[in-house]
């Protein structure tokens, strides 16, 4: 039976207390007895939250390995506060994820699982925003609109202080009270969101090719699903210049917070939107499109140069901001707090994928720490579908159908230019991280896709799941038109 969109959702298969992890960041719990109810006030003044969100931001920085990337500002953030590795949004595309983590819900559940949504409606009732939690208690919500330009960029939309995108699939009156936290009444604490358009796809990108870059485009190691291509190794490293642009506008949002002296009484949260901007990672339930970076650093310096190993959703973090400021939780988010003194770790995480403008699909996902489980609802429908998005905007999507065409992709980069997909999908991501050897027929792994299929049957059991009901046509085309528009490339209608 499913429960509405606003009940709190129930407890799932945990595994025991980490006792290794320091008190007061234990793990998940998805209503924490500690925060839960009524709470006194918090003790002045309260802390400023900044939640800086980059856009198809994958793993690929300095502080997450990455040596050909040179991140300095986000090193530094790691290196005073605490890293964490497995954080996972629950979808690969912005609108659905961003509008998963404004309501710490998931977008399934919500009428938000398409990107775009053609009719976007009211939130259902009894579900909040993460800024009505702030707005009732006292805080002056902020949507950053501060652009500044770095470098020679043209582009607004490379501005340092923030894009203001939003990119909800609901309809929202107040989102925010303003669009900077000098707006505030004096002394009052402020929740910031500084949305930050690096490294996306776009004029951004045709910018960055004028500049010149470090990359040894020849020596750059590609993943096992990524053709050894001239096309393939330049959209690759233009991708990793995209981020070390990021990370410049980083710094110069860290620089402004240490200028005005918030730095000391602000909490800093940054993270991906959702995973990297590259052929079959962004609008894929790959890890690609779901792994993003999350960094946390608190003014105390606390928990500085740490690194936290366990599973994080997306809509975790929406749960744990609030905890973050000390305010009660929201019992009925999908989320949990994390950070939370009595939380306990996931064991799995759930993800999904609708359409993508006019790609109509629907694929669900279960990671665990070992395992990635795919479900294909439509195996019919190939990846490599109709989508004019790509098309137009990701070089190597077009190479890849013209090297199948010819013949010369390997098996494991063929599989995504094939005809159809498998219904089920399994992979070992210990062994093999890129996903290319499905094991799912592997009676090797019979236990693990039972284990991993009763995961998903039973979030589907217990949270609605709209995606299963399929749109009206013509509204798939308005919505599509109207992204294409908005983005500048040439709708379909």
């Amino acid at each position: 039976m499913h429960l509405p969109a606003s009940a709190p959702r129930p407890a799932l298969g945990r595994r025991p207390f980490l006792p290794l992890l320091t008190a007061g960041v234990a793990g998940v719990l998805c209503v924490s007895s500690a925060r839960a109810g009524t709470l006194s006030a918090p003790p002045a003044p309260r802390p400023n939250v900044v939640w800086i969100i980059a856009d198809d931001l994958g793993l690929a920085l300095g502080c997450y390995g990455q040596s050909q990337v040179r991140t300095p500002h986000l090193d530094r953030l790691a290196a005073e506060g605490r890293r964490y590795t497995h954080c996972f949004t629950t979808a690969p595309v912005c609108s659905p994820s961003r509008s998963a983590l404004f309501t710490g819900r998931y977008q399934t559940a919500i009428h938000a699982h398409n990107h775009r949504t053609a009719r976007p409606q009211p939130l259902p009732a009894g579900v909040r925003t993460l800024t009505d939690h702030f707005r009732a208690a006292g805080y002056y919500t902020v949507n950053l609109e501060a652009p500044a330009m770095s470098r020679g960029m043209r582009d607004p939309r490379a501005g340092a202080g923030g894009s203001g995108k939003t990119d909800f699939n609901f309809a929202v009156e107040r989102p925010y009270d303003g669009r900077d936290w000098q707006e505030r009444a004096p002394d009052q604490p402020f929740f910031a969101h500084v949305n930050l358009y690096a490294p996306h796809r776009g004029t951004v990108w045709d910018e960055l090719r004028h500049r010149p870059d470090h990359f040894d485009r020849a020596t750059l190691p590609l993943p096992a699903y990524m053709p050894d291509h001239p096309v393939m190794r330049d959209d690759y490293a233009n991708y990793l210049q995209a981020v070390e642009l990021l990370d410049e506008h980083v710094g110069l949002v860290l620089a402004r917070l240490e200028r005005e002296g918030r730095l000391k009484d602000s909490i800093v949260v940054f993270m991906g939107d959702n995973g990297e901007p590259l052929y079959r990672s962004k609008q894929f339930l790959y890890d690609g499109g779901l792994r993003v970076p999350l960094l946390i650093r608190w003014p105390d310096g606390r928990h500085a140069g740490t690194v936290d190993d366990q599973l994080i959703s997306g809509i975790d973090v929406t749960a744990a901001v609030l905890g973050l400021a000390g305010l009660p939780a929201d019992p009925s988010m999908h989320g949990c707090d994390f950070l939370a003194a009595d939380a306990k770790p996931r064991d799995h995480l759930i993800a999904a994928r609708d359409r993508m403008g006019l790609g109509s699909d629907r694929m669900r996902a279960v990671r665990t720490a070992r395992y990635k489980y795919i479900r294909n609802y439509l195996p019919g429908i190939p990846y490599m579908q109709l989508n004019p998005y790509k098309e137009q905007s990701y070089p190597p999507w077009n190479l890849l159908k013209q090297l199948a065409h010819d013949g010369k992709l390997t098996p494991a980069q063929a599989l995504f230019a094939a005809p159809s997909k498998p219904f089920e999908e399994l992979y070992d991501v210990t062994t093999d991280p890129d996903e290319v050897r499905n094991l799912a027929q592997d009676p090797a792994h019979v236990g693990a896709l039972r284990e991993l299929r009763a995961h998903l049957d039973r979030w589907l059991a217990d949270y609605p799941d709209h995606g299963a009901v399929m749109e009206e046509p013509l509204d798939v085309l308005r919505a599509n038109a109207a992204m294409a528009r908005k983005s500048g490339l040439t709708p379909l209608e």
